[in-house]
């Protein structure tokens, strides 16, 4: 007969004494536990004890995580949480610089945890900590010289748990002093710093920044980007990381007067170059807390143009009126004057109309009229004019070709930038506030100073010539959008490192090539809809879902590193997740970073049994989404979120790395519950190898073999002499 629900059975450890093993009854309090633990080793007072995981974590139980404690877990006996904040609390303000250290350390590793945290800031710890770096680098300045390695640690550990203290939410960030933060950016702008007190420095300025508009002021002050740059052009890539994140923590908070002037001053320093030299272009590969930097650095710039985009055209501001003017001298009277005053004014008005009309614009008379609808507003005149001075003979060159064509054949100029403005505006979502999860950076994007005008400038070029390859008239105006959108979006997939390369992906990716690719993916999509066709389809359709529900229980066995995600500060801290052989049980477990590979069932200390779980739920009814309100209204980290339910308001909760591995647990769990798989990959995955299978049973295959085995790989050819480089 199986044991009550309610008993566990776990290993109770204590120093000098052999481990006890015993059963828990999660109905009596947690008191009573404890006292009858005491009892057992004759130990007195014991509302000064607590248990708490003997694992890496040692986070203390409690009655809110009780249920979390499952058969087999390891438990120790050690100091209440209040006893041990009490007395870390004295030993931190010892004389002694060996015990001081020894007591920072150990207050750093015990502050990850909520219980013990709760009770060190009860005691007005934060403050403590405070003084001790405005106040104590000071003491300690004489015996810096002797005392080096010992002073940076006792520093390093001190703000890491400060970090570690801060990051529970448990404090305003809006009251800290202004010496605390001078201290705090000193240690930021000076040179040769410790590694590690530079790293947790710039994350408390990062968190400091985005949690507190009157600390973004305050910071604001103390740290300019001239004194950022240098830890960009370091080695370490982790400082890299967390220097961006604190010039895009600057740039987001920024007023909207000031963004503008903040782009300026980057581009004076010139952090575009150097991050493209020492951070994207350096020899080591990019990891995912720095992509995901570069990503949102990459928004923040370009919703810079946000305001022009939303800017309508004036048709009486003769300022903007002069910019279309001058469209039309570099095309038409590049080697007259601008303000050449020949002819009447009914005989020049009769010319600009002609000329407006080969420019493309709609509205002929007052082509001022055509940028009035917003999006693109201002932005697309603003791109016409770069095309038409930084590349003024291809511009010249479209116009004058469009201009000789018959009337229902040419590309209107004017129309197209419009309307290829505002759809490179969507692709890049300009406007939209940077997603938390998203890594989708662009390195190209990095390689010039007006990357979204040089953007633009390889796009107009290709849409006039997409447009003579479809041979396509004013009617067709909709359908080259469309052509050139899908060929843009394909080249930004290849993720080009410049321009250059941009352009060559686009050159490769001609209306005959699209076209192609549309025919081969319609023919892998093709629906037979015959009855025959049908029927064979409903017999067969279940065993590719059985084949599908194996492979994606095949991938929960094999697992999948989650990211642990903070509304207050991001952080490589990941825990990995998977599923057992016999697909009854689920490890899962912390981790100090990213696995190489997969990680081992023995490596995870938690476990929970398929049977217990409830039911699985998504986006919205996340408990974890209903929790963070900076995350719940990310649309991106919804879509991502998924969360197990098991016994009485217990709860796993996820975020998938992308979308791929959201599709691919949410589908496992639905199969380990024996509900049906609806996510799109399983949609589509059930489209292929249903149109695979049916192409395969209708091939002609009298009196062809089919072998068990995949024939022999032949043996290498004793010279390559027949290959040759077209290059």
């Amino acid at each position: 007969m199986p044991p009550p629900a309610d008993i566990v059975k776990v290993a109770i450890e204590w120093p000098g004494a052999y481990p006890k093993l015993m059963e828990i009854d999660q109905k009596k309090p947690l008191s009573a536990i404890i006292k009858e633990v005491c009892d057992g080793w004759s130990l007195a007072n014991h509302e000064y004890f607590a248990l708490q995981h003997a694992d890496s974590s040692n986070f203390y139980i409690t009655e809110k995580n009780r249920n979390e404690i499952k058969n087999g877990t390891i438990l120790r006996l050690t100091t209440s949480p209040a006893q041990n904040a009490q007395q870390l609390h004295e030993r931190i303000q010892s004389s002694s610089m060996d015990a001081k250290l020894e007591a920072l350390k150990d207050l750093a590793s015990l502050s990850r945890d909520v219980t013990f945290a709760q009770e060190f800031i009860n005691l007005d710890g934060i403050s403590l900590l405070t003084q001790m770096v405005e106040s104590g680098t000071e003491r300690y300045q004489k015996l810096q010289k002797i005392m080096k390695p010992c002073f940076g640690d006792m520093l390093s550990f001190t703000l890491t748990a400060f970090v570690e203290l801060m990051d529970h939410g448990i404090v305003s960030w809006d009251t800290f002093s202004v010496a605390f933060i001078k201290k705090i950016a000193s240690f930021v702008n000076k040179s040769g710093m410790d590694i590690s007190i530079l790293q947790r420095s710039l994350a408390i300025l990062e968190s400091m920044v985005l949690n507190s508009h009157d600390l973004y002021q305050k910071v604001a002050q103390e740290i300019t980007i001239g004194q950022l740059i240098p830890h960009l052009q370091g080695t370490d890539q982790e400082i890299q990381t967390y220097t961006i994140a604190v010039i895009n923590a600057l740039f987001l908070k920024a007023p909207d007067e000031r963004r503008q002037e903040m782009a300026n001053i980057l581009a004076q320093k010139q952090l575009r170059s150097i991050i493209l030299t020492h951070v994207i272009r350096a020899q080591r590969a990019i990891n995912n807390e720095m992509a995901h930097q570069l990503y949102v650095l990459q928004v923040l710039t370009f919703n810079l143009l946000e305001d022009r985009m939303m800017t309508k055209m004036d048709p009486q501001d003769q300022a903007q009126r002069d910019i279309i003017f001058e469209l039309r001298r570099i095309a038409f009277d590049a080697e007259s004057e601008p303000n050449n005053s020949s002819g009447s004014m009914e005989k020049r008005k009769s010319m600009y109309t002609r000329d407006y009309k080969k420019l493309g614009f709609i509205n002929h008379v007052n082509p001022a009229m055509d940028f009035t609808q917003t999006p693109p507003g201002m932005l697309a005149l603003d791109n016409m004019l770069y095309f038409a001075k930084h590349h003024q003979d291809a511009y010249i060159r479209i116009v004058l070709e469009n201009s000789s064509r018959e009337d229902k054949h040419e590309c209107p100029f004017g129309r197209s930038s419009i309307e290829l403005t505002k759809m490179l505006c969507e692709i890049l979502k300009v406007g939209e506030l940077p997603s938390e999860t998203c890594n989708d950076f662009h390195p190209m994007f990095f390689t010039h100073d007006r990357s979204f005008e040089e953007f633009f400038c390889i796009c107009i070029q290709l849409l006039n010539k997409t447009w003579k390859e479809m041979r396509a008239t004013s009617e067709d105006f909709n359908k080259v959008m469309q052509v050139v959108k899908e060929q843009v979006m394909r080249a930004l997939t290849t993720k080009p490192s410049s321009l250059d390369q941009f352009k060559c992906k686009l050159q490769n990716l001609s209306y005959t090539e699209i076209l192609k690719i549309r025919q081969s993916e319609r023919m892998n999509q093709e629906d037979f809809q015959s009855r025959p066709i049908l029927e064979l389809k409903e017999k067969i359709q279940p065993e590719i879902l059985e084949l599908i529900k194996q492979q994606r229980l095949n991938r929960l066995v094999e697992g999948t590193c989650f990211r642990k995600l903070n509304c207050r500060r991001r952080q490589d801290k990941f825990w990995y997740c998977r599923l057992s052989p016999n697909h009854k049980v689920l490890h899962y477990g912390d981790l100090e970073e990213s696995p190489q590979g997969e990680v081992p069932h023995d490596s995870l200390q938690d476990k929970l049994p398929v049977a217990d779980i409830k039911a699985v739920v998504t986006g919205k009814d996340c408990p974890h989404m209903k929790e963070k309100g900076a995350l719940k209204q990310n649309k991106e980290v919804l879509e991502l979120a998924f969360s197990i339910l098991y016994d009485s308001n217990c709860q796993l909760n996820f975020i998938a790395p992308d979308k791929h591995e959201y599709c691919i647990w949410t589908d496992g769990l639905n199969a380990l519950l024996g509900k049906d798989m609806m996510s799109e990959l399983t949609r589509n995955d059930l489209d292929t190898l249903l149109s695979m299978e049916i192409k395969l049973r209708l091939l002609d295959l009298e009196n062809i073999q089919i072998p068990d085995a995949p024939p022999p790989i032949p043996k290498e050819p004793s010279n390559y002499d027949f290959v040759y480089d077209c290059n």
